[in-house]
This record gives structure tokens, C-alpha cells and sequence, in this order.
């Protein structure tokens, strides 16, 4: 849609958009390519001689050593320069799941790529579980980290300290804020961080089967023991006093720990076939909640796509006694379906799917990928969904999916893609340190901490284009405004991509779905 006249203008004028051409075809592998780009301006520690990402450059290379272990790599969660570990996870779940499902479909060089940045993230968690009678799983911060912490078995969940950093405007190759290391120390409870980093490992090692084997088994075997660290100990890690106040307000854990625990489960019964982790999804599911139903999946809650994943072993296996997760994968597709009788989830007047917080892509992106997910194990076994006064077929399904994916690449009422560096008219002022900074190329001098606040409060468009980052997106009125200081709106995220890389892989293969 193009947008109406007034605002057109103002947009262009106030704002620096310059919507050059609108067609109405989307390049859906242009996209795929970019959203997979997005991840090398993310990454922490050493870059490689392959880095496409120029302006870029080395971080975060102490990341660790005060604690005698080596805490490099891995990714910076969205425009700050912090490590947090339960969205990295997260991200690397849907990265390797976008792969198992739809990596056939991605031409060998982006399939190749896909790979890399998975492994990008798995060489850091694997780093992170790789002392004896210690489990590190995750990256974080908190205030008061002590070296009483380091003793048995731990999971650092971040690296840097996120009120410090927050309160810098700083590029990454120039940090001098704390870069601590936080943990959570056997016997206390971690079980969502652990869960997600479990299900991270095994779904990186059905991605990396068939191309290294070696490094799958490496991560299968890392998995299990990091879902042992989650069952064994139950909780919530930010339910922890020492960890709270740097996990808290980023990444708590609102949801509750019991669905990483199942979500963990699952991603092992897939990854290894263990009929173990089959006995534990049937004996455990009512008492961790997998009858609540809860509409709503992302890096904290994982309800939804947990349902379509278990829901492969009931379509492919007849397996009766799961039936209450295919129950729940249904009854969540049909609060998606405009017409079903079903309540509905949100949309927003052009028609995104709406939820209240900031950061509102990541809802669409994650929906769209269930969405094609599920489509591709009803298709499977020809079977469609009973919504009550309609039966909605797989091919539904995807269209309810392709609706968010053109609407995110430019087809809404601000006729604005929300994908930086595709198309002609794409946000200019995200929410990015790297971004909005010169760099280190062009400005090799050091900029201080504070220093930065300049570029933070200009009005002009960041000097360094993220390309392929997916910003938070519009509000519920479809209104994006482009301002820097509006990170619910203009901050990208790595898992805000992730699924996007599956259900563009999807698109670029079948941009008309049947």
C-alpha cells in the first residue's frame, strides 16, 4: 500500500525516507540473504577474514579471562553491547530449527551461511559447558558477582553489565564498561536458561548432521548434560538474588521455567530419538503445564512452538499419548484464523499480528515460522485443523504467514519495510550502537563511553547500515516514527530474525503457497 500524502511527505522530509520504488513483487531470497547478513553485524569476539559486515570489527575479546575461562564469540542480543545467554539460545534454537525444516529449500551458499551463523553462536555455548564438574550455559550479568560463586557446577548467563552498558552510547570494539561474569551455581535453579541451552545444542546438531557429524555429536552429547544441570536443579535463574538485578529488567524469566524444561525434552527426543526424553514429555507434561495453552511463543515463553514441535511425533507416529500438545497446536492456529470461532490473537488494522510490550515483530516472526512449520507436518500427513466452524487447511495456514512476512518487507500502510538495507525505504535511525557511531574504519579514534551521546541524540541517518536487521516495529496504530531514542519500536534483535530466516526460506522457494 502506499501511504497517504500528507504522511508520504512528511516521512521524507522530517524523517530522511526516500521511497524510490514501490512494486508490488517482493524479493523474498534478497531478504532471506539479508536477514542472514544481520547476524555477522552482531557477532562478539574475533572476527573471521570473511567477515561481510565491514564496518565491524574485533570485541569483547577479554570476554572471560578474569574467571580463567574463555567467554569470546557468540552475539550481542540487539543494539547494546551485552551477551545475554536465554535469548542467544533462543536465537540459535530458531536458526537450527529454520534449517531442519526449511534448509533444503535455501540455495547451498545462504544454506552455508545459515550454518555459520548457527556455529557461531554453538562454538560460544559449547565454550560455556566445557569445564568438568562446571556447567556454563549462559551469558548475563548481575551487580554483585563474587569468585564465592565459582565452585561446582555454574552457568554464567551474561557477559558485561547491562546498567553500565545501557548507560553508554559506545561502539563494541571500544567497551570499557565492566565486562563481569555471572553465574548461577549448583544447587541453584537455572532450569530455563539450562532448558533453552539444551534445546540450542540439539536442534545446532540435527542442522549440522549431515554436513559434521563429528561437531553434531559434540553437540548432542553437550545438550544432554546441560538438560540434566536444568531437570536436576529446578527454577527460574532470575528467581535468584545474585543474578535478578542484571537479568531484571531484560530477560527475566516472566513464564516460568517448566516450559524450557519440556521445550529442552523435546529438542532432545527429536535430536537423539531417545524414547527417554518420549517418556518425559508423556509423564511430565500436565504437572510443567503443557495443558495451559498459552497463545504465545518467544524467547521467555515457548508454549506454542513447543506444541508444534511435539505435535510431529503424534501426526508421524500416531503417538496417542501426546495428543494434549497437537490439541494445544490446534486450538493456537485457530486463534490466528480471522474467521474461526475461535478467540483471536490481535492484528493490527493492516493486518500485523499485535501484542502489547515492544519489540512487536519478534511475535510476528515467530508466529509466522509455526504457522509454515505446522502447515508442513499437516500437508504431510494430509490433515487440516478442526477450528469449529471451518476446517483450515495447511495452505490457509501459510497465507495467515505470508501476510506477516510481506506486511514486515513493505506491504502495510507506511508501505515501509521494517527489514534495514531492503528495499528503498527502510528505517534510518535504529537503535544500534554500531550502527549510529562512526566506525572504527572511518574513525579509528576511541570513543568514551558518553562521548557517544552525540550520535545517540543526532537526527541524522546512522552512518553504518545494519543490513538485514529487523527493527521492533510499528505500534498497534501500524505508525512507525523512526526515532533512535525508541528502542520498542527501533531496536533490532537476533531473535527477532531467526524465524524470519525459515519462513523467508520458505517464500524464496514458494512466494506463492499452495
Amino acid at each position: 500500500m502506499r501511504p497517504s500524502s500528507l504522511l508520504f511527505l512528511y516521512l521524507i522530509f522530517f524523517h530522511g525516507f526516500s521511497p524510490l520504488v514501490e512494486s508490488s513483487y517482493l524479493d523474498y531470497a534478497d531478504a532471506l540473504s539479508k536477514s542472514i547478513l544481520f547476524f555477522e553485524g552482531q557477532r562478539s569476539g574475533f572476527l573471521p577474514q570473511d567477515q561481510r559486515i565491514g564496518w565491524r570489527g574485533n570485541s569483547g575479546l577479554s570476554d572471560g579471562w578474569m574467571y580463567n575461562t574463555d567467554l569470546t564469540g557468540g552475539y550481542y542480543d540487539a543494539g547494546d553491547n551485552v551477551k545475554f545467554g536465554f535469548p542467544m539460545a533462543f536465537t540459535t534454537t530458531m536458526l537450527a530449527w529454520s534449517v531442519i525444516e526449511f534448509g533444503d529449500l535455501m540455495p547451498p551458499n545462504e544454506l552455508r551461511n545459515a550454518l555459520v551463523a548457527i556455529r557461531w553462536a554453538t562454538d560460544y555455548l559449547l565454550k560455556t559447558v566445557s569445564q568438568p564438574n562446571r556447567i556454563f550455559v549462559q551469558i548475563g550479568c548481575v551487580a554483585s558477582l563474587t569468585r564465592s560463586f565459582l565452585t561446582q557446577s555454574m552457568l554464567p548467563l551474561k557477559v558485561g553489565d547491562p546498567n553500565i552498558d545501557h548507560s553508554c552510547w559506545e561502539r563494541p570494539e571500544d567497551m570499557d564498561t565492566a565486562r563481569s561474569v555471572y553465574a548461577v551455581d549448583a544447587p541453584n535453579p537455572a532450569s530455563d536458561v539450562a532448558g533453552e541451552t539444551a534445546a540450542a545444542l540439539a536442534a545446532s546438531s540435527m542442522a549440522f548432521r549431515s554436513v559434521d557429524a563429528g561437531y553434531a555429536d559434540t553437540l548432542l552429547r553437550n545438550a544432554v548434560l546441560v538438560f540434566q544441570f536444568a531437570d536436576n536443579f529446578r527454577g527460574a535463574y532470575s528467581d535468584n538474588a545474585h543474578i535478578r538485578d542484571g537479568a531484571c529488567p531484560f530477560y527475566c524469566d516472566f513464564s516460568g521455567y517448566q516450559d524450557e524444561l519440556l521445550w529442552g525434552a523435546a529438542w532432545l527426543r527429536r535430536a537423539s530419538q531417545d524414547n527417554s526424553y518420549l517418556s518425559y514429555l508423556e509423564n511430565n507434561g500436565k504437572t510443567l503445564g503443557a495443558d495451559d495453552n498459552i497463545n504465545e511463543f518467544g524467547w521467555d515463553n515457548k508454549h506454542a512452538g513447543l506444541n508444534v514441535l511435539v505435535s510431529k511425533e503424534v501426526l508421524d507416529g500416531n503417538m496417542y499419548t501426546l495428543e494434549s500438545y497437537k490439541a494445544s497446536a490446534d486450538s493456537f492456529m485457530c486463534t490466528l484464523i480471522p474467521d474461526s470461532s475461535s478467540s483471536h490473537i490481535e492484528y493490527t488494522p493492516g493486518g500485523l499480528i499485535y501484542k502489547p510490550g515492544g519489540s512487536n515483530l519478534q511475535h510476528a516472526t515467530t508466529i509466522s515460522f509455526i504457522l509454515l512449520v505446522y502447515a508442513k507436518y499437516l500437508d504431510r500427513t494430509s490433515q487440516t485443523v478442526n477450528c469449529g466452524n471451518e476446517f483450515v487447511s495447511p495452505v490457509l495456514l501459510r497465507m495467515q504467514a505470508k501476510k506477516q512476512v510481506d506486511y514486515i518487507l513493505g506491504e502495510n500502510p507506511m508501505g515501509l519495510s521494517y527489514m534495514v538495507g531492503y528495499s528503498n525505504y527502510f528505517p534510518q535511525r535504529i537503535h544500534h550502537r554500531g550502527s549510529s557511531l562512526p566506525s572504527v574504519k572511518d574513525h579509528p579514534g576511541f570513543i568514551a563511553c558518553k562521548d557517544g551521546s552525540i550520535y545517540f541524540n543526532s537526527t541524522n541517518p546512522n552512518p553504518n547500515v545494519l543490513v538485514g536487521a529487523i527493527v521492533g516495529g510499528p505500534g498497534e496504530d501500524d505508525v512507525y516514527g523512526d526515532d533512535r531514542a525508541d528502542f520498542r519500536k527501533s531496536e533490532p534483535t537476533t531473535y527477532i530474525n531467526a524465524p524470519f530466516v525459515g519462513a523467508l526460506a520458505y517464500f524464496a522457494a514458494n512466494p506463492n503457497p499452495s
